[in-house]
């Protein structure tokens, strides 16, 4: 009897083991069940095994993120550490990531920062930020992270769950674009060294009839020729129908270290082109400073009629608002688009200025224009909608 069970065993095994060994329609379907990590260290099984992780890799088109918010129980920023176990259980392969930070918490857990007179240890410290995130993220991943003052996010999970505003404490998150077809998402950064016609076609920025948003933060901008050197970057933009998104930061951590002179001012941001790509922005200006003004305002991006499906909302508002502006009423904004756009996840900062405009268009229509020097504002907020094809 126990001699037939062994066989049995055996016979059951060898079945399975030639299933999964030839038959790439199990194998295919057994991987979708698999987080990318995992799923490309398992790759190495065998050429089968591969062959069938690249068609699964192919399906995972779609966005994520990863959020965090509260008080760190690692040495370092909180995202950093929740980065570091959630991309193990992420089914996406990303190509870009941007992430946003606190600045007071992203620049007081090395203890060197803490020593501020030191611009070398500020760098350093930097570096060190970089470095760990090309460890969590793969080579091949373009990265971008920004640090302001304060943080927009929607939690890590459903799109449905309500965003929320951050105007101190720790706070970040990291947005993960994999590779979609039919959009191209290109980062770029400019200083006074490198900005120039050839550098802007290379980014994508002009001579680009695909090019539909463009998010663009500076950092630095108080400092001498700050101004002058933005709007020379945004007069192209100003002129045609792609949606400008964006604001004033702290800072901009990059991969290309070599861009900037220690402390001088400079533009980041990532263009997305492709003919998939739909977006549309609205102002909130100075005046807007109650629930129902903010909701008549932000209510405008239904006009443009962007499917809520694999679309993003951004906010880029002034530090000066949040409750400061609303009488002492937190979260007014975040809640009052996601009563807009229950299902769209929503991502952006508190900032030292805002650049973008109310902008919807629908094939040859826009619905408004505007110049270099209209796009740039204070104590407003700029409210997006991208989507993603």
């Amino acid at each position: 009897m126990e001699e037939d069970c062994a066989s049995s065993s055996i016979l059951a095994e060898s079945k399975a083991g030639y299933v999964l060994s030839n038959v790439a329609e199990v194998v295919e379907r057994i991987l979708t069940f698999v987080p990318t990590k995992a799923l490309l260290r398992i790759a190495r099984v065998s050429r089968l095994w591969r062959n069938c992780a690249r068609r699964v890799l192919k399906t995972q088109q779609q966005m994520s993120w990863l959020s965090a918010f509260g008080t760190s129980r690692y040495e370092e920023h909180i995202l950093l550490g929740v980065m570091e176990e959630g991309l193990e259980t992420k089914y996406l392969l990303p190509l870009t990531a941007l992430l946003m930070v606190d600045s007071e918490n992203f620049n007081g857990h090395n203890g060197s920062y803490r020593h501020k007179k030191a611009r070398k240890c500020q760098d350093e410290d930097e570096s060190d930020a970089m470095d760990r995130l090309r460890r969590l993220l793969p080579k091949s991943c373009d990265i971008l992270c920004i640090v302001t003052p304060g943080i927009v996010l929607t939690p890590t999970g459903l799109p449905c769950i309500t965003p929320k505003e951050f105007m101190e404490g720790e706070a970040g998150f990291s947005l993960l674009f994999p590779a979609m077809e039919g959009v191209q998402i290109q980062p770029f950064h400019f200083c006074k060294k490198n900005l120039n016609q050839e550098s802007l076609e290379e980014a994508g920025l002009t001579g680009n009839p695909d090019l539909k948003v463009v998010l663009l933060f500076g950092y630095h901008a108080y400092k001498s020729g700050a101004a002058l050197f933005l709007n020379k970057l945004l007069e192209p933009l100003a002129r045609s129908n792609v949606l400008i998104a964006g604001g004033h930061v702290e800072k901009a951590c990059t991969q290309q270290r070599d861009c900037c002179s220690p402390g001088s001012f400079g533009v980041v941001g990532l263009t997305l082109s492709g003919s998939r790509i739909q977006g549309a922005s609205v102002l909130l200006d100075q005046d807007v400073s109650s629930p129902k003004a903010a909701e008549v305002t932000i209510r405008r991006l239904k006009a443009a009629s962007i499917p809520e499906r694999n679309t993003v909302g951004f906010m880029f508002a002034c530090v000066a608002r949040g409750h400061n502006h609303y009488n002492n009423e937190h979260n007014v904004e975040a809640d009052t688009f996601h009563k807009i756009f229950p299902s769209v996840p929503l991502f952006g900062f508190f900032g030292n200025g805002e650049i973008g405009c109310d902008r919807i268009v629908k094939e040859n229509y826009t619905l408004s224009e505007t110049d270099a020097n209209g796009l740039q504002h204070g104590y407003t907020t700029v409210m997006s909608l991208v989507h993603l094809g």
